[in-house]
């Protein structure tokens, strides 16, 4: 599967374009995306690889999550630094295992109904989604499964800002919702309780935003096909708005 990663040029396009291509492009697109390995053994790689140079930011973490959700589990990477301990050195492991124990300790995706919801996706959740976070209110999740293919899983009760997909043609973007329970709101419709199965097709120039219900949400976000196509964050959703539209799709769907 090519991992598509855009984080370089999220962070460093304009300043750096020549780094984020390498970044985004050959690393992620072609190395990390090289089937020879399967991506649990690259992450493994990479942990190590990061405790042995002593690098423990916030690269060090993505990466630990990224090892997380390819399938390596407490256990493993407890006996993984503890392993590189006595090659790469003491103090760099209790550096690694500091940031570890709250990456796979954490209270909330360690509990039961994050274990739950993972197991009723057959799709990864992928790595926090920090490059757009500014335009989320609570946690969510990005896993490239294609190009301008996304699964974007949410906590209970995380959402998007208002956007707007726009394009000089064409443009728009397709969900297909794959586990959980979400909300869809239309500027001047009723909201939607979206469920496994549902699809939302958004048109080019719609302002919407979409988000979890009170429960972890996954959906497959699609990028539909367009001229100069881009998005327009708009405002955040309201804890008073986001709990009055929750309170109204419960009662309906309840009746």
């Amino acid at each position: 599967m090519k991992i598509k990663q855009t984080a370089g040029r999220d962070s460093l396009g304009a300043f750096a374009p020549e780094f984020a291509r390498l970044n985004d492009d050959v690393l992620f697109g072609e190395v990390w995306s090289d089937d020879t390995l399967s991506l649990r053994d690259r992450s493994l790689v990479t942990v190590v690889t990061l405790i042995a140079e002593g690098l423990t930011d916030s690269s060090f973490r993505y990466h630990l999550e990224t090892a997380k959700n390819n399938g390596i589990t407490a256990t493993e990477i407890a006996a993984i630094i503890t392993h590189a301990a006595f090659y790469a050195g003491w103090p760099k492991a209790w550096a690694a295992f500091r940031i570890a124990k709250e990456v796979w300790g954490d209270k909330t995706i360690g509990n039961a109904s994050y274990e739950a919801h993972k197991r009723a996706s057959i799709f990864p959740v992928g790595a926090p989604n920090d490059a757009f976070a500014r335009y989320f209110t609570g946690k969510s999740y990005l896993a490239p499964l294609a190009d301008s293919v996304f699964n974007v899983t949410f906590e209970p009760r995380a959402r998007n800002n208002y956007h707007i997909h726009r394009a000089d043609k064409g443009g728009g973007q397709i969900l297909l919702c794959v586990a959980g329970k979400g909300i869809y709101e239309e500027e001047g419709k009723p909201a939607r309780l979206l469920e496994a199965g549902d699809v939302v097709s958004i048109s080019e120039g719609v302002r919407h935003w979409h988000g979890a219900a009170d429960e972890w949400f996954s959906h497959i976000a699609i990028e539909v096909k367009g001229e100069n196509s881009r998005t327009e964050w708009l405002e955040a959703i309201d804890d008073e708005h986001y709990t009055s539209v929750l309170a109204n799709l419960k009662k309906q769907n309840n009746g």
